[in-house]
């Protein structure tokens, strides 16, 4: 045994079976076994929390951490802080707004050369399937990328290009052969184009405006292009930051047909309403929208049930004047929302509300994300075997959203101002500290994984 060997002990402990008051026994970075704190070996550091809550380390797979090329959007220092915050202990890295774009190996090397030595959180990469990179999709699994993103539509940036449909069909057998999964910004952009050809006189600091630009058409046509290319391909289709609630039926009777589908949503889609979303709040905006509090409430039905496998933050940061702030405009304001070291909040606020348990908490934003980017058997619970990472979170506690609380590289939120429900007290990677009560570790721990 280790002479740091250490028990983290709880009386809510969110273990696979439960939450129990419980042990956490670690030794030298991982999981040895959850015990009843009775039966802790000697020589163990105990470190007891009481009746504050242990979860397992919180894993956000889609994040645009920026770096390298972009590190004044974000980067992987500011980011992973943030995310320790936020009581993340894994991020998976997505392949664009970065320079070079994670599209080859060489840019996954050069990616990895930018994180060194920089992250308090471990982190993982995601590659690109971009215009014609088909024969770059093996090689990129065979370099540790964990599954491969794609847009329909344009991304917001020049240098990471949508995919044509036959392009998408050239890349598709070589995703398959991977076995990884293909992420993919489901919109499709004829309705885009359609929608806002109507728009031309309207008022784009209005939201409205904004929504309609973006209608449900263009998610509800493309996840049916995806399903049907799924069916004749059969890669794993994992949609990204779904936001119509009109496609849930759809994608429930893909799943029921068996096909390898799994859906994400958002933190911001699940607690935001466009009702309530002010004309000039560009902060808010994101894509696809946020919609209707009617169709908020459909995406909450569908967590229920099982339809939504997890939630992901798609954490997307961006200098404050690419917000325009000062105009108000939707159409030339960019589109993402940070939300890396608040998100477990805005979650439990929503969950608590509608009586979803701290094993939800648990299961949509630890141990399905980890799935997803092949990390499960070693992130995403709290069980033998596993990394040592948690999160020691108290859901009793209520909290107003300042601009100290992102630590993000740039401080500003749609949610500055809210009070949210839950609190991270603590956070530990392979059981070394990262983050407590507003102090981060002083060496970065973080690896790559």
């Amino acid at each position: 045994m280790d002479s740091m060997a250490q028990a983290f002990v709880s009386q809510r402990v969110v273990t696979p079976e439960g939450v129990r008051a419980a042990a956490v026994l670690e030794d030298a970075g991982t999981i040895t076994a959850i015990c009843p704190s009775s039966e802790i070996p000697a020589g163990y550091v105990i470190r007891d929390f009481g009746n504050l809550v242990i979860l397992p380390g919180l894993v956000d797979s889609h994040v645009h951490i920026n770096e390298p090329g972009r590190t004044e959007w974000e980067g992987f220092w500011s980011a992973t802080r943030a995310a320790s915050a936020g009581g993340y202990t894994t991020l998976i890295d997505m392949p664009l707004n970065c320079l070079p774009e994670t599209t080859t190996v060489a840019a996954l090397e050069a990616k990895r050369a930018a994180a060194k030595g920089q992250c308090f959180v471990d982190w993982a990469a995601w590659g690109g399937v971009a215009g014609d990179n088909a024969l770059d999709i093996e090689p990129l699994a065979a370099a540790g990328a964990k599954g491969f993103k794609c847009f329909l539509i344009y991304p917001g940036c020049e240098g990471f290009q949508m995919v044509t449909p036959s392009q998408l069909e050239a890349a598709l057998p070589h995703v398959a052969r991977t076995g990884l999964p293909l992420l993919v910004h489901a919109e499709l952009d004829d309705p885009i184009q359609a929608a806002t050809a109507e728009l031309c006189e309207a008022d784009w600091r209005s939201y409205e405006t904004y929504l309609r630009s973006r209608p449900d058409e263009a998610e509800l046509t493309a996840i049916c292009m995806l399903l049907a290319l799924s069916r004749e391909y059969r890669f794993h289709l994992h949609i990204v930051h779904l936001a119509s609630a009109l496609a849930l039926d759809t994608l429930r009777e893909a799943r029921a047909e068996g096909l390898p589908v799994t859906i994400e949503t958002c933190p911001h889609y699940l607690h935001f309403a466009a009702e309530d979303i002010p004309d000039g709040s560009t902060l808010h905006k994101c894509a696809p929208p946020i919609r209707s509090r009617d169709n908020r409430e459909r995406l909450w039905e569908a967590i229920r049930d099982g339809l939504i496998d997890l939630v992901a933050t798609d954490h997307s940061p961006c200098p404050p004047a690419m917000k325009r702030l000062d105009e108000g405009r939707f159409d030339t304001a960019w589109g993402g929302i940070a939300s890396l070291s608040v998100a477990i909040s805005v979650m439990w606020t929503g969950m608590h509300a509608r009586g979803f348990g701290l094993h939800d908490l648990a299961r949509f934003m630890a141990e399905k994300p980890a799935r997803l980017a092949q990390l499960g058997g070693r992130k995403g619970q709290l069980a033998a075997g596993y990394d040592a990472d948690f999160t020691v979170f108290d859901p009793e506690s209520r909290i107003r959203i300042t601009a100290d609380s992102l630590h993000t590289r740039h401080r500003i939120s749609p949610y500055l101002g809210e009070t949210l429900h839950g609190k991270v007290v603590a956070t530990y990677l392979r059981g070394g500290m990262v983050f407590e009560e507003d102090r981060f570790s002083t060496e970065p721990l973080g690896i790559e994984v």
